[in-house]
């Protein structure tokens, strides 16, 4: 019997949405329950113990953090994401780690307090992505051919910049043919445009206004009221 699916989500979490992407690819229905993390539900505390999205209900039973969630949709579902190979498999692993610290240079980049810090952040992204363009082969994907559990990753991760340009030009992707190539294949990729809804990038917006950083400074003068 196929088990009923329930992914507890936030609509701007990044984690969020590699599982999603991940139960796109796999062809596997789902329903989705957003919660807000500002007022976290009592029921949701008890199947989060780090009380953080994303949660998978699998009849009813919960596994929680995105990289468990997506290796239990790897291990009972077709087709598989990652290499078949066990060292290309774990050398994928580690590219999937690096994209979680690429999400917290991120992090860093539109919390920045200053202008010298958001520059300097900037500067620690850019220098995240030229490793990402020496590892680069041929494309679309960053294995080639094949859509990977690295892409799920990294999808997420370009989806900032496409408000991020809207801001500003801070040159974190420039002179990378192998990234840029990449990041528009992912902004393609069917699973990776469902992952999150089409009031994304209002609410990115919203929130980053909010942060009361550097970048909030900036799209008061970049971005119309």
């Amino acid at each position: 019997m196929t088990p009923h699916l329930t992914l507890i989500s936030h609509k701007l979490c990044p984690y969020v949405q590699r599982a999603a992407i991940v139960l796109a690819e796999k062809g596997i229905a789902f329903e989705r329950k957003d919660i807000d993390l500002a007022n976290k539900p009592d029921w949701f505390l008890k199947l989060s113990p780090l009380g953080k999205t994303p949660v998978l209900l699998v009849n009813g039973e919960a596994i929680f953090e995105s990289a468990v969630i997506c290796e239990y949709l790897e291990d009972t579902a077709a087709p598989r994401l990652h290499p078949e190979d066990a060292l290309q498999r774990a050398r994928h692993r580690g590219w999937m780690e690096f994209g979680s610290a690429v999400l917290n240079n991120i992090g860093a980049f539109y919390n920045a307090p200053d202008e010298e810090a958001l520059v300097t952040r900037a500067a620690e992204l850019r220098a995240k992505f030229q490793l990402i363009e020496v590892a680069l082969g041929k494309g679309p994907y960053f294995a080639g051919g094949h859509f990977s559990m690295v892409d799920a990753v990294f999808g997420p991760a370009f989806r900032y910049f496409d408000v991020f340009d809207e801001i500003g030009d801070f040159g974190v992707f420039a002179d990378m043919p192998k990234v840029n190539a990449w990041r528009r294949a992912l902004a393609e990729r069917e699973s990776v445009r469902r992952a999150v809804g089409a009031d994304y990038p209002e609410l990115l917006r919203a929130f980053l206004q909010k942060r009361g950083s550097a970048l909030s400074r900036r799209m008061a003068v970049s971005l119309p009221a």
